[in-house]
């Protein structure tokens, strides 16, 4: 079996569509390359944003919940996610940015042995830039250019993701052991492993921390989706994952890839998603993100759909 590439994409809640597309479309520059809905729930969008085409290890993802409360943070949850930027003077251009558009963040900083720079969104989700210090752009991405942001400064994909738990050892386990993470370091901040041992694509952080168990709303992340190639592979897996004793789905059509999920042993939702065939399914990349679509088996109930959905301009 093929040793896995790294992130795929990292799903989040948010309490309001409007204002979601507005932060990470016009304030980070990502391009939203896919307006859905929930499959399981097609009242609530389900919003998609990152590159040209919204490629593997790219994508942010929320689901739009308009009920959601406010986030009680705790352990056992999936506290932070990495963007990559080219350089420290990606850092500097971006504090600047953050200093004018009055966004949350901190002063330069180091974070995993990186150049960083801690930030919140405007539901106090937390994120970091990182310095990638001029190395080749992550897999399949590309720029898109209907932003503002300068070139040499664009987020260029998911770093690390950082993961809260209240017993350290049995993510390690299950990273290490189950998906052959390999762990690259040990201090006060935690334990960080990579999918691919040199490439911060697929990096985790693990954190430990007692207390209790994170109260997920508004700006919380609901799970981390991992890289599988092919849908043999992620066959594969669900049958590796059920004979460890944990619980899966299966394997689920989402048209625009297959995927399962399961929990590990602290509860942290974990989701396996094949690259392909991606958002250009049923859109052209020009057309990317523009308009409703809807997997097939929603099609029918498009009217119904629509007439519930608030418009996100």
């Amino acid at each position: 079996m093929n040793k896995l590439s790294g992130h795929h994409h990292i799903s989040m809640l948010t309490k309001n569509g409007k204002q979601n597309n507005h932060f990470y479309t016009k304030i980070l520059g990502l391009r939203r390359v896919k307006k859905t809905v929930n499959q399981d729930s097609p009242s609530m969008y389900h919003l998609f944003y990152g590159d040209l085409t919204g490629a593997a290890g790219t994508e942010l993802t929320f689901f739009e919940m308009p009920v959601a409360g406010r986030t009680v943070r705790g352990t056992n949850a999936i506290t932070r996610i990495g963007l990559l930027v080219p350089s420290y003077e990606s850092l500097l251009y971006w504090k600047g940015r953050f200093q004018e558009l009055r966004v949350e963040h901190s002063d330069i900083t180091t974070y995993t042995g990186k150049d960083a720079l801690f930030f919140e969104d405007h539901e106090g989700l937390r994120m970091v830039l990182l310095n990638h210090h001029g190395q080749e752009t992550p897999t399949q991405w590309q720029p898109w250019d209907g932003n503002e942001i300068p070139e040499e400064h664009r987020i260029l994909g998911m770093g690390t993701v950082e993961i809260t738990v209240r017993y350290l050892q049995r993510t390690v386990n299950l990273l290490q052991d189950l998906f052959h993470y390999t762990v690259v370091a040990e201090n006060d901040q935690g334990t960080v492993l990579q999918s691919i041992e040199g490439e911060v694509l697929g990096e985790i952080l693990v954190k430990e921390l007692e207390g209790p168990s994170e109260k997920p709303g508004k700006g919380s992340i609901h799970h981390l989706a991992i890289r599988v190639a092919t849908m043999e592979e992620l066959q594969e897996w669900d049958t590796k994952i059920k004979e460890l004793g944990l619980t899966s789905t299966g394997v689920v059509d989402r048209y625009y890839f297959q995927s399962l999920y399961f929990r590990d042993r602290n509860g942290i939702l974990f989701e396996m998603a094949t690259d392909g065939p991606g958002f250009t399914v049923d859109s052209t990349v020009d057309e990317l993100g523009k308009e409703l679509d809807l997997p097939p088996f929603l099609e029918e109930k498009r009217a119904e759909i629509e007439a519930i959905l608030e418009p996100l301009e």
